[in-house]
């Protein structure tokens, strides 16, 4: 009889004026445009190009990785190939990362921490999962810029990102008790060269869902952003969680 699991929340204007994503925002750390046109003098172009230059230096800065291969130092466990999960891993543990408290896999990544960057994903679909997790999640502390420079795809899209991300004040510690928190996700499509995933969060409202799109390039999972600069899809209200891979916590 009842048949919808999802509904999207019907409001105007653009997806971060939305009260749905504004929600989740402060939660999975994604920040974007905040609706404010930004004049960049010489000078701040300069700045500006230094910095990202600085960010562009590191393990996955580069596309050039012989196929098959990781990044030096970078090894996972891919034994389950394309195989979807049915389950979350056994090995998981909760970090805190920038605003967020984040799952980390010891056998599906990050088995890699290095300042600001969390990587080296497990090149299988739950490696997708929690690269999805982490990768926004990083983008409101000060290090953003290296994360967007490392494992966000080039292009538009990430161009863009950068130009409203770099409107927003850092938020390097967590701040409050957060509104929302992740509680599963789904892995929607799978190939070796990308996958879909779906982000199940909680808050005191119910359940929300929003979806982000990676690339495996470089030897590891890099966020694919729309061509608007956002790193997810527009929130939608959730009234089951069938279908969905629950954390358990």
């Amino acid at each position: 009889m009842f048949r919808r699991r999802e509904r999207r929340v019907e409001e105007s204007g653009p997806y971060y004026k939305q009260r749905s994503w504004q929600l989740s925002a402060g939660f999975i750390g994604i920040v974007v445009v905040v609706g404010v046109i930004v004049t960049l003098t010489s000078n701040h172009r300069g700045t500006t190009d230094r910095a990202n230059a600085a960010a562009s230096v590191g393990p996955l800065s580069g596309t050039s990785v012989p196929e098959g291969s990781r990044p030096q130092g970078c090894r996972t466990d891919d034994s389950a190939g394309g195989a979807l999960p049915k389950a979350a891993p056994k090995d998981v543990s909760w970090h805190t990362l920038g605003v967020s408290r984040v799952p980390v896999s010891a056998s599906a990544g990050p088995t890699r921490i290095e300042g600001t960057l969390w990587w080296c994903f497990a090149h299988t679909p739950t490696g997708a999962a929690l690269a999805a997790h982490i990768i926004p999640s990083q983008m409101s502390g000060s290090g953003w810029r290296t994360v967007t420079r490392q494992q966000v795809v080039d292009g538009t899209g990430r161009d863009m990102f950068e130009f409203q991300r770099a409107t927003v004040q850092d938020t390097d510690s967590e701040s409050g008790t957060p509104v929302a928190s992740y509680a599963g996700f789904s892995v929607t499509s799978y190939r070796s060269t990308g996958a879909t995933v779906k982000l199940l969060l909680k808050s005191d409202q119910g359940y929300a869902a929003t979806t982000i799109v990676l690339r495996w390039s470089g030897g590891d999972w890099k966020v694919v952003p729309d061509d608007n600069g956002a790193l997810h899809s527009p929130v939608s209200v959730v009234q089951s969680t069938n279908g969905y891979t629950l954390w358990g916590v």
